[in-house]
């Protein structure tokens, strides 16, 4: 059941970094979506990406104006923005690279295939008219490989780090996904456009988390605030729901060696975690619950780190 630090490492942030890609992606479509199917009175800043993902620093270094343009720019194609879809890229190709002797042998020439597909059409992914193909292009290039890993993988200690570092970004994700229809929902006027308005964002929102399904099988209701938000953050059983996420993270800790502090740190976070969330209240609580529990999985991430992999 051992590996070596470093293996073990990579392959959890090669996990981490095609959650990213993809979701990224996801992000995006969803304000594509949005400024499509919105009224045109409605004010909805594609900076709002950069902030959801607390990058204002470093899109400040960048960029002066804040548009579509160099928003999109920064979260695609911008080689210093190491969270972008093509640094992700880059970095999921080099960890594959160095792990070769324990993921299969197709994971190399499928992420080779996704990052040249990736720099071919990258102007495609900025340009509007065709953004949409392209990011479905990554979204499923991304699926692919995730899918390859967990299909044929043995599970072993390996498939236990895959899992942690997929479903720790994808509970990350999922969070800014939440977050991004709690930002467009507070640009709305009250109305009379705003009841629709609201259905169209919620349903954009469960669309980019691949929900609007299985949402509609399991919840029997029309898209509401309310009710999508329970859902993304708490049905056990959806895959990219909080509560799954943090039960896979957990488990997949208890099969490792060692794992003592972090199986405890989840417990605390799985017992606690919905106390303080007020699915009445879509307004900036709700956002303010989102960035302590984007917080707190970014503290068990830390804990992952001191335990399996040391610096020194």
């Amino acid at each position: 059941m051992t590996m070596l630090s470093k293996v073990a490492e990579r392959v959890y942030w090669t996990a981490r970094y095609l959650e990213r890609a993809e979701n990224t992606a996801r992000l995006i479509q969803v304000y594509d979506n949005l400024l499509f199917d919105l009224p045109r009175n409605v004010d909805l800043s594609w900076y709002n990406l950069i902030t959801l993902n607390s990058q204002q620093i470093d899109f400040e270094d960048r960029y002066k104006v804040h548009d579509e343009r160099n928003v999109i720019k920064f979260l695609v194609g911008d080689e210093s923005n190491p969270s972008s879809i093509v640094s992700s890229l880059a970095l999921i190709r080099e960890n594959v690279r160095t792990t070769r002797d324990v993921v299969p042998e197709e994971t190399w020439e499928l992420t080779n295939e996704l990052s040249l597909y990736v720099q071919e059409n990258l102007q495609q992914g900025i340009n509007r008219s065709k953004r949409h193909q392209f990011l479905d292009g990554v979204v499923k290039g991304c699926q692919q490989i995730l899918g390859l890993l967990y299909g044929t993988m043995p599970h072993d200690a390996a498939w236990y780090f895959l899992r942690l570092g997929r479903n720790l970004e994808r509970a990350d994700m999922t969070t800014r996904i939440v977050d991004a229809g709690v930002a467009a929902v507070l640009s709305l006027e009250e109305d009379d456009t705003v009841v629709n308005s609201r259905q169209i964002i919620w349903g954009n929102v469960l669309r980019s988390a691949g929900a609007d399904q299985s949402y509609r099988r399991t919840v029997r209701t029309s898209v509401k605030g309310e009710a999508v938000l329970n859902y993304l953050l708490e049905d056990p059983a959806f895959p990219r729901s909080i509560h799954h996420c943090l039960a896979a993270i957990a488990d997949s800790a208890a099969k490792l060696p060692r794992s003592r502090p972090v199986v405890t740190s989840l417990q605390e976070l799985q017992a606690t975690v919905f106390e303080d969330v007020n699915y009445d209240e879509l307004g900036m609580p709700l956002r303010d619950y989102l960035n302590e529990l984007q917080l707190k999985l970014a503290t068990i991430h830390s804990i992952i780190a001191n335990r399996w992999f040391p610096t020194i």
